[in-house]
Formats: structure tokens, C-alpha cells, sequence
């Protein structure tokens, strides 16, 4: 076993699959994350409790790791950097820094011959007043530091992006057309240095309220013909960034039935999670061999899925009171799996947990999911 170790800027529950995945391949793991009860933190072989842009802490890192990663997109890249002079890091930090600028990423989709939503980027009363007409009704979105929904608001017209870039404190904005979706869908590829490349099966999503709340696979609405050039759009735009590393690209089909990227993100991601039980490779043994050096194969997909997500609301009973859910009752399911990341406080929307069902085929798992959403009060999908 080599005396080094594999390294992860981040401790939340990304972070915390990573490090159980490189540990099943015999690997330590250090974390560095500033919360002293991070879920990964507690779960890694050693935890540097730290600020990101700790340069004491980002040295001892890079000393004790062959290779680092990052398990959230807005870490500093200027970390990034500087790990990098020390150590490999996969994703680098350009790749990581066009992922934390809507605006940036959006000119990535462009250059990689990638569709994506008719935008304009705000900055200014001046480039406001310059929107045209047939970009309404839009999304006005942050460009930086906006997930799950946050730092999003539907926009009829100019005026309504004005205030909306006023009540968000004046930061850039990139506005988005708003179109008819038929389906939301995504796709994790994994890329090693040497430009080997491997995806999971596209997968099937449902929002609400802009986060997370049901994938799907195989995916249930979406023809082969659009998984294939899914697949294909996201392979380019890994080989456009040069990236190594997990990555995922988010799509929409629209009604139309044409296909239109909306994000990308560093990392694993939460659609990816049924690949711990579904696949014979996770998406988190993925990134641990990019890391390691190790070499990628096609994961196989040996069972249908459909993963549900477990937010704080879940712990919240009618009168308000928290409350344990009746996890025994949805482990009585056949093919029923429950990852909780270990967070102490179930807030409203913050992501506790999720649920995979397994069963032989799509129309079983389904089945099986919505018997569970049921168990556990979820609404059906």
C-alpha cells in the first residue's frame, strides 16, 4: 500500500461517498473542510479542520496526498492552484473556475458546439436596458454561487430583471429564456489524464423546487437517439475543458424534442447516487481511480433504479415538531437502500439522505419507489 493518501476539498456528503469508495480500495483519505463535524470529515482518515484558502493547511494536504479533488464547485481556485504546484489535482482549477460563473459556462457550451437556452449576461442598468423582447418571459440566475434553486427568480420583462438584480445585491446575472421542457436529464462522465473516457447510463430527473428529487434509470421519457447525443455533448464538453475528474453535464429535452444543456458541475453529483447499487462501478469509485491513477471501464448497469432525495422537510411532522421517518418501513422494500449523510439538523430543503430502489427492471423499481414514497409521505412522481 502506498504511503500516501488520497485527498478531498470539501466535507459534506459528496465528500463523505468519496472517501467510503477510495477506502474500499484500500486508499486513506484526508479531508480538508472548516466544520469540525463535517459528514465526510468524520468518515476520512484524517481531517483537516481549515479554511479552503488555509496555506498551512493546503500544504500538509498536498504532502500527505498522491492526487486531491474537490466535492462542491466553489471552492477557491486559487486553492486549486496552489495544491496543483504540490500535487496532482483533478479537476484543475480553469476547468473548476468556468463551472462557478453561469456566464463563463454557458460560453464553454458555445465553443463546444453545445446548445443551451438563449441568455444575456447583466452587469449594469445599461446592459439591462439593452435585453431584447424575445427573451422574455426569462430566468434571472446569479452567476456565481447559485445551486438548488437559490439565487433564481422568473422575470417577465426588463423591469422585473432591474429588481431583481437589485433585491440580489447587484452581482452579475445571466438571464435565461425560459422554455417548454419536456424532460430534464443528466449524464456523469469520468476523464483521466490521459483523455480515457467512460459515462454512466443517462439518467432521468424531476426538480422541485429546484432541487433534486427523483432520478431515474434507465431513463423512462428519453429516446435513445437524444441519450446518445446527451452522451455525446457532454463528452465534448469534457474534451473542451481538458478535464479529469467526474463530471456532470444537466440537459433538458424541450417540447420540441430538441435537446439544450442548462449546467455543468465538477464532481459527482446527486442524479449519479443509484450507481453505488445499480452500477458495478459508482461514480464515486470513478473519481477514486482518476485520482489513483487507475484505469476507467464502462460501468455496467446491472439493475434498474430510481433514486429518491431525503430533504430536512422529511423530518418535519405536521405540527411543526421534528421527527424521526419510518425507515424501517421503506427498508421492508424489496431492493430498498438508505444512505443518511450524518447531518445533525434536518432543515427545510437541506439534503439528509436519499434512497435507492433496485429491482430487474424499470417498471419493478418504480413500483417499488413510489410504495416508498408513500411509506414515507413523499409526493408521488
Amino acid at each position: 500500500m502506498t504511503s500516501q493518501a488520497l485527498g478531498m476539498l470539501g466535507g459534506g456528503q459528496l465528500g463523505r461517498m468519496f472517501v467510503h469508495a477510495a477506502q474500499c480500495l484500500g486508499w486513506r483519505v484526508v479531508v480538508l473542510d472548516p466544520d469540525a463535524d463535517s459528514p465526510a470529515g468524520r468518515a476520512a482518515d484524517t481531517h483537516l479542520c481549515a479554511r479552503y484558502d488555509d496555506v498551512a493547511a493546503l500544504d500538509e494536504l498536498a504532502r500527505r496526498c498522491l492526487a486531491v479533488s474537490t466535492e462542491f464547485e466553489n471552492v477557491p481556485a486559487a486553492s486549486l492552484e496552489h495544491l496543483a504546484q504540490r500535487c496532482r489535482v483533478a479537476p484543475a482549477a480553469a476547468a473548476v473556475r468556468v463551472t462557478q460563473h453561469r456566464g463563463r459556462e454557458k460560453a464553454w457550451f458555445a465553443q463546444a458546439g453545445v446548445p443551451c437556452a438563449p441568455h444575456a449576461v447583466v452587469d449594469s442598468d445599461e446592459a439591462i436596458a439593452h435585453l431584447p423582447p424575445t427573451l422574455f418571459p426569462a430566468i434571472a440566475k446569479t452567476a456565481e454561487l447559485g445551486y438548488d434553486g437559490k439565487g433564481q427568480r422568473r422575470v417577465a420583462d426588463a423591469a422585473a430583471v432591474r429588481q431583481a438584480w437589485t433585491d440580489f445585491g447587484r452581482v452579475t446575472l445571466v438571464v435565461e429564456k425560459a422554455l417548454d421542457l419536456r424532460v430534464e436529464l443528466s449524464v456523469v462522465v469520468a476523464r483521466d489524464s490521459a483523455g480515457r473516457m467512460v459515462e454512466l447510463p443517462v439518467q432521468q430527473n424531476l426538480h422541485r423546487d429546484g432541487i433534486l428529487a427523483v432520478t431515474q434509470v434507465p431513463a423512462p421519457d428519453v429516446d435513445p437517439a437524444r441519450a446518445a447525443e446527451a452522451v455525446a455533448c457532454a463528452r465534448r464538453l469534457a474534451e473542451a475543458l481538458g478535464y479529469v475528474g467526474v463530471l456532470c453535464v444537466e440537459f433538458f429535452v424541450l417540447a420540441d424534442g430538441s435537446l439544450c444543456a442548462n449546467e455543468m458541475a465538477p464532481r459527482p453529483h446527486n442524479s449519479g447516487h443509484y450507481s453505488l447499487e445499480a452500477c458495478d462501478l459508482s461514480q464515486f469509485e470513478l473519481q477514486a481511480r482518476v485520482l489513483a491513477g487507475w484505469p476507467l471501464r464502462p460501468p455496467r448497469l446491472e439493475s434498474a433504479a430510481v433514486m429518491l432525495n431525503l430533504l430536512g422537510d422529511l423530518w418535519r411532522a405536521a405540527d411543526g415538531s421534528l421527527r424521526e421517518p419510518d425507515w424501517a418501513a421503506v427498508l421492508a422494500l424489496p431492493g430498498a437502500h438508505l444512505h443518511l449523510y450524518g447531518k445533525a439538523e434536518p432543515r427545510p430543503g437541506r439534503k439528509m439522505g436519499h434512497l435507492t430502489l433496485t429491482a430487474p427492471d424499470p417498471v419493478a423499481a418504480r413500483a417499488m419507489a413510489l410504495q416508498a414514497a408513500r411509506r414515507l409521505g413523499l409526493p408521488a412522481f
